[in-house]
């Protein structure tokens, strides 16, 4: 795969692996930004800008725009994340007249207009009416404010019902106004496009954008582990999730950790985790550890009556494997599932192409870092691997349980 850095005339840079095979044109984009920017009392701002991508810009009102996106063949969305603000575009390469000039005044010309604010909003305010006697939904909420306390990581991104009434027109064209600029952008682009092209087609679509964010800043925060959180209901299943800490991908040890989380229980039919939990006992269908930014998180679901029992076992099985670290065939095998799944989970169509460049963008990777990335994997040794599990595996882990209270009995 040939990815190219195309730089615009006005600076603006994006990946772009080129393909003709299919007529299609497909554009990811990113601000930094998301809802940790949310101001404190309107929270859920970020949310009702991203759903008002479409409903109307320049001279279109909402319906007039998305006439117009149908006819133009293209489909657009935007997605408020907690860091960043993702938007995503598919479009027919004949068709991109229409659908490049469409999407350039939704960037710089949102109408936010009332009747869409009122209508998307109360969308957003019906989902969290209805999250409000889920128990997940609820367990969600305590778990963010147990371990990140009042930062604004604790916040769910769709807002309150308190929150969102009070957010105007006026405040969301100020958002966008601070959170769109290029300075915080990152773009990549896959399909039937060249080089040349693309290289105008930036300066349509982001050069007017302002030069500079004015983003409030936001300090890092390390989630609060050795913490017990129970929501308990009397539920046939119990969801467990355990916490222990995670690696950034700029870390010397970030893939020592990759493939410490795959033998853990990343790599699902074959990890430690589902042999012992499913295999060995079939105490769940599922069981998974995940390495986030901040987080190594293992999840599963049992039966009720067999949580403190299931719950025991993945604390042994890290246990032992913060004290003994991975086998060298676990490490071998880790290494090959690794690097030989690469291709079918994050490559295999020009949408999951865009999506792997924009979020290698953002974690500040180059642009040969799919060509390294074999090179790097295949480089980590076993005792790095073992010391990586020691460091991360040996913190007592923060434990969210949802579900009947393990002791059997309601406090």
């Amino acid at each position: 795969m040939n990815i190219q850095e195309v730089k615009s005339e006005k600076g603006i840079i994006a990946w772009l692996v080129e393909d003709h095979t299919v007529e299609i044109v497909n554009i990811g984009f990113a601000f930094k930004g998301g809802t940790k920017q949310d101001p404190v009392g309107k929270e859920g701002m970020a949310k009702l800008m991203a759903g008002l991508f479409i409903e109307g810009a320049g001279h279109y009102d909402s319906d007039a725009f998305q006439v117009k996106l149908d006819h133009a063949g293209a489909e657009m969305s935007l997605d408020a994340q907690s860091d960043d603000i993702y938007g995503s575009v598919c479009m027919l390469s004949k068709k991109q007249d229409a659908a490049f000039g469409l999407l350039r005044l939704a960037l710089n010309a949102p109408r936010f207009e009332q009747g869409p604010i009122d209508r998307v909003r109360a969308e957003i305010v019906s989902r969290i009416v209805g999250s409000e006697r889920d128990p997940n939904a609820i367990a969600q909420r305590k778990w963010l404010r147990a371990i990140y306390g009042a930062h604004p990581c604790s916040r769910l991104g769709e807002g309150t019902k308190e929150s969102l009434p009070g957010i105007t027109p006026s405040d969301l064209r100020a958002f966008h106004q601070a959170i769109f600029a290029r300075d915080g952008l990152h773009i990549a682009v896959v399909g039937d496009i060249d080089a040349n092209t693309l290289r105008e087609r930036l300066d349509q679509l982001f050069g007017d954008l302002p030069e500079q964010q004015t983003l409030v800043p936001v300090y890092d925060v390390a989630p609060k582990l050795g913490q017990l959180v129970e929501e308990n209901y009397d539920l046939p299943q119990t969801s467990l999730t355990l916490a222990w800490p995670g690696v950034k991908p700029s870390a010397p040890d970030f893939y020592a950790a990759v493939l410490l989380n795959d033998i853990l229980g990343g790599s699902y039919l074959t990890s430690r985790l589902y042999e012992e939990v499913r295999q060995k006992r079939g105490l769940a269908y599922h069981v998974s550890s995940e390495l986030t930014l901040d987080s190594l998180l293992v999840t599963t679901e049992t039966r009720s009556d067999c949580a403190a029992q299931t719950l025991s076992i993945v604390r042994d099985v890290v246990k032992q494997m913060a004290q003994q670290g991975p086998t060298g065939a676990e490490l071998k095998a880790a290494k090959k599932h690794l690097i030989g799944a690469y291709a079918i989970d994050q490559l295999g169509s020009t949408r999951s192409i865009a999506d792997r460049l924009l979020d290698l963008q953002i974690h500040k990777a180059d642009v040969d870092y799919n060509q390294r990335r074999a090179r790097s994997i295949g480089r980590v040794t076993l005792k790095q691997v073992k010391a990586a599990a020691k460091k991360l595996l040996s913190a007592e882990p923060a434990i969210l349980v949802v579900g009947p209270p393990l002791g059997g009995k309601d406090e």
